[in-house]
This record gives C-alpha cells, structure tokens and sequence, in this order.
C-alpha cells in the first residue's frame, strides 16, 4: 500500500459484522504494521466473539493462519510485493510457496482469496511486470492441488490505477500501466476472479477540500452530483469511485469483472491539519458504509450489484509511516477495546428494549445475557472477557459463590456485568457481539424464566 492509502480506521468494541445469506458482506483488515498488538491467538479470539466472518491479512504468517484454524472465518491472505519477483521466474517457487504456506492450514484455516502483490503501481520498487505472472504461477499450483476453485487469485490497487475517475462515465485506467493491467485483466475475467480496489474518500476529501464536501465523502450528502454523460445521480464519492472503476472495465470490454473492495475506512485521528479525522466521522462513515453494503444497495450504474467490502483496520498500528491519520484508523486499540461505537448490522442504532426497559434516571444500570443468545455466542462472549477483557471469575468457577446456577446465561451475566461496570458502565460495554443487554433493575433481586442473575 502506497503512503496515504495505507491504513485505514473504523472503530467500535463490539463489532457485529454480519454474514449476509446471499449478497454483499463487509470483512476486517488485519493489519500488523504494529509492536503492541494482542497474540494471534487473542485476536482471533476478539474476531470471533465481535462475528466477523471475513479477514484479509496481508501475508501468510504462520501463527495468524493457526489462529484462524476451525474458526470458520473466511480468510484473505497475500503474497508481499517483496515475494513477487521469486514467484513470477519459477513455477516450483510457486509450488514451495504454496506447499509451505497454505496446504499445513488448509482447509482448517478457511482460505477464500490470495492477494498477489498490493497496490503494485504504488510501491517505490515497481514491480507490476512480476504480478502477472507470479498470479498464474500461483494460480498453476491451486490447480495442481484441486483448490482453484476454492481459492481465487487476484491483486490489489489504489485508485491511483485510474487516470481518470470523474466524471465516473470517464472513468479510465492509467495508459502507462497498460502493460500489465490488460493481462491482469484478462487472467481475472477468464478466471472469475474480482478486480481488488482499495478505496478512500477521506484522501479525496482532505487533499481537495474545496472540490469535495464532507457530506458527500461521509455518505450524508443531501444534495446529488449528477454524470452529465449518463444522467446518473452520485449522493456520495463511495459510489462514484467505485462506479469510475466499472466504467473503466467495460472501456476495455471487460463487462464480467467483478469489483471488490479490499480497504476503505476513516481514520479517527490526525495531525492539526487533518480535521476530519475524528472518531464522529470515522463512526458515521463506516456506520453508513456497512448499511450500503448489508442492504445490497449497489452503485447507481451497477443498482442491486453484490459488492464485498474490508473495513481497513482492526487495530491502530503504531509504526505505520507517515502522518498521524496513518496510524489511527483502527476499529480497536491494540488492548482490544473499541475506539468509538459502531453498528455492523447495518440497522442504526441497537435497539434493546425488546429486552428490557432501559431507563438511565436512577444512573444505575447493569449488564446481562440476552435470552435470545446462542449458547455458542455465550460461550465464546464468556471467553473473551474472562481472557482478554480482564474480567476476574473466580465467583464463577466450581464451588464458588456464583457457580449456581450453573448455566451459561448466568454465568455470561456475571463476566458481562463486571466487564460493564469497570468500563465505564456505557452502552458499548454491554454489546459482547450482540448478547448483552442493559437493564436498569437490579438483576440479583429477581428470577426470570430463564436464570437467576449472581451479580
């Protein structure tokens, strides 16, 4: 990833990242450009207990690929630009790599896409004239192995791979990156594979602020911004970007491609120059992202048209290069708290009262299972916060003063509470993937039909 299209950030502690049956799903970028960060172990843990389906990692680094083993998360990985000039010159290079790198995990690890190469046109060292064929190399090896259809090969891009995006009906790829895009391209289309597209308002806003509104950039734009060639109403620069790479493919005659996006997101803080990256916008970009997204929306040239998008990145990286958005555009801090509340089921705002009358006159609240909970989601929620949410349950343990009753509900509900309560007692601290809910009488002094609460 080029600097300035690098990381990206999106926060919230209990992330709800929903699997949609069929259509269009949002997934997590796990980015590691970081010295702090938790165990591979504990991330997948936090991944599974927030339900987020879809990862993309940026290599195949062993301890992340054992984490993710019969998590059922579907995993992207990649092959570094630095790896594309040994895979493109042999074949058995390619075979090694796989051999090494895929097959030891493989199918525990739920393997869905490798990357080959990222944002090559923007690396200092180009290497475009290797991705091509280190993809086929790659791709002869699946085939060798039966995987080809199982795993997809493709590469990422930044917008920078568009010498024109605007209006979107011109959209048109870069001539002087001709030499490998039109066998890219055509390697995709005659493999089913997407054309990978890391997109970012929040560059287009802040380096043109005078060209672009911040409504239009945060999907809240009131107004509309028609193509004077095809009549097309744009009410955010999302579509429009997106929109510009279609265009740019049917240009080449290449009208079966898919498009993919592999990062975009909103950084919740920057430099004193960077004055839109703050955690209110960060959350109202990626809340409105999701809901496109989740609801099938599609674009204004592509309407109802599946479109899978990563929310770059999981986590703040604090050796990222470059200004202070760089490092700032994580859904969590490295200590796995959330770095603003945000909604993945595209919905709005949670809505609990189904569960319990929430009133806060009183100021006392407390935290407890949602009897809609499965028992897998209790289990794991109870993992986490027994684990890397620091809760102490010892009282939860066998013979101890709250093991009785022992069921998983009344046990979540004494890890959720006490989690809640050092946490500040905030509506984001009571989520746990969507199996806490808050209630404002005191549970230890009522039954209900489900369990008593030792709180």
């Amino acid at each position: 990833m080029p600097t300035g299209f690098t990381l990206i950030s999106a926060a919230s502690l209990f992330l709800l990242l929903l699997d949609c049956c069929s259509g269009s799903f949002v997934g997590v970028c796990y980015g590691r450009s970081a010295d702090d960060l938790p165990t591979p172990d504990k991330v997948a843990q936090l991944v599974q207990l927030h339900k987020i389906k879809y990862v993309r990692i940026y290599d195949s680094n062993l301890q992340v690929l054992k984490a993710f083993a019969n998590t059922g998360i579907e995993l992207m990985i990649g092959v570094p630009n630095s790896d594309l000039l040994s895979l493109s010159q042999f074949q058995s290079n390619a075979d090694s790599w796989l051999k090494n790198s895929v097959l030891p995990y493989y199918p525990a690890t739920k393997i869905t896409y490798i990357t080959v190469g990222a944002e090559v046109t923007e690396s200092p060292n180009n290497a475009s004239s290797f991705v091509v064929p280190a993809m086929t190399n790659v791709l002869t090896a699946l085939k060798k192995l039966g995987l080809h259809k199982k795993i997809k090969v493709s590469s990422t891009h930044s917008l920078g791979v568009l010498s024109r995006s605007f209006p979107p009906s011109a959209g048109a790829f870069n001539s002087s990156h001709a030499h490998f895009l039109k066998p890219m391209l055509e390697f995709l289309a005659e493999n089913q594979s997407p054309f990978m597209i890391d997109i970012y308002p929040y560059y287009a806003y802040r380096d043109s602020r005078s060209k672009v509104s911040l409504d239009y950039a945060l999907f809240e734009a009131s107004s509309e911004v028609i193509d004077p060639n095809t009549g097309l109403l744009y009410t955010n620069m999302f579509d429009a970007q997106i929109d510009a790479i279609y265009f740019a493919l049917m240009a080449l005659n290449f009208r079966t491609i898919k498009v993919m996006v592999t990062e975009t997101g909103w950084p919740s803080k920057g430099s004193p120059k960077e004055i839109a990256a703050t955690p209110d916008n960060a959350q109202t970009y990626n809340t409105n992202l999701i809901r496109h997204v989740i609801n099938n929306t599609g674009t204004p040239a592509k309407p109802g048209e599946e479109l899978d998008v990563y929310i770059f990145s999981l986590f703040n990286e604090n050796r990222k290069p470059g200004m202070e958005s760089e490092r700032n555009w994580g859904l969590f801090y490295p200590d796995q708290t959330s770095v603003y509340s945000l909604d993945f089921t595209g919905r709005g705002a949670v809505d609990m009262t189904t569960e319990a009358n929430i009133t806060r006159s009183n100021g006392t609240t407390w935290c407890i299972a949602s009897s809609k909970a499965s028992q897998i989601d209790l289990q794991n929620a109870i993992d986490w916060a027994c684990g890397p949410g620091n809760v102490d349950c010892t009282a939860i343990q066998p013979s101890q003063p709250c093991f009785e009753p022992d069921n998983l509900a009344s046990h979540a509900s004494f890890a959720f509470n006490s989690y809640y309560q050092q946490n500040g007692a905030s509506d984001v601290a009571c989520s746990f993937g969507g199996t806490g809910v808050t209630v404002d009488k005191d549970p230890s002094m009522f039954i209900t039909t489900h369990h008593k609460y030792c709180i």
